[in-house]
């Protein structure tokens, strides 16, 4: 049996383990010894942003924002999905160490190599409200993003999604993406203001098992009357 190995590890400032492994040629992120991103993850990951950004493939300057690096996949997807040059991607990373990872262990990715890619060192409600500009899209998958001080997602907090909403123009999209159904979901992004519609991902395609990951679109507005 192949040996697990721990390709780099750091404490983060609030005391959590963040550890990156590699088991087999695939990599690993843990926190606190919970897988948080994986292959199990990278078919919803790449999905979710597929879907998401698909209204805005004619835009000549979409702005999207990914709520967290992980292992990257959220934002290759969004990469291969939004190929416009003028675009911008921020991402939203509060881990130095996790960002360093991407450049030293994946130097050829989008992280490291995209030009419109920006980071913003914060995930809260004071991050989105620094932009200086609307966005498109803000993506989000529960599994993988960083978590809010309390311990829950931010897509859990009335305040952050409020905020998101105001951030986004009319017509843009919150994506959020899960491997589980996430109670109330709909009923938040709806009491924020949002037109919400539900869609199911196949996780795992031509397995034996299958795995269903869940996707909420959360819209402001009209899309087609207002998105430039």
């Amino acid at each position: 049996m192949k040996p697990i190995v721990t390709i780099a590890e750091t404490t983060q400032p609030d005391g959590t383990v963040l550890a990156l492994q590699e088991h087999d040629g695939r990599r690993f992120l843990l926190s606190d010894n919970v897988q948080i991103a994986s292959p199990a993850t990278k078919v919803s990951e790449r999905e979710l942003a597929r879907i998401a950004c698909a209204p805005f493939r004619p835009i000549r300057q979409p702005r999207i924002w990914v709520t967290g690096l992980a292992l990257g996949e959220l934002l290759e997807g969004l990469a291969e999905s939004v190929p416009q040059k003028r675009a911008t991607f921020y991402v939203a990373e509060p881990s130095d160490e996790l960002a360093d990872w991407h450049r030293e262990f994946y130097p050829e990715g989008t992280f490291a190599t995209d030009k419109r890619v920006f980071r913003v060192h914060g995930v809260d409600t004071g991050a989105l409200n620094s932009l200086d500009s609307p966005l498109h899209g803000i993506l989000l998958h529960a599994d993988t993003a960083p978590l809010h001080p309390r311990g829950r997602g931010f897509f859990e907090d009335r305040r952050w999604l409020s905020v998101a909403y105001d951030t986004l123009q009319e017509g843009g999209l919150l994506a959020v993406a899960s491997s589980r159904r996430v109670p109330k979901m709909d009923r938040n992004l709806e009491n924020a203001g949002f037109e919400v519609a539900y869609h199911e991902i196949d996780a795992i395609p031509n397995a034996r098992r299958p795995k269903t990951h869940h996707l909420w679109l959360a819209r402001k507005g009209d899309y087609t009357s207002h998105a430039h």
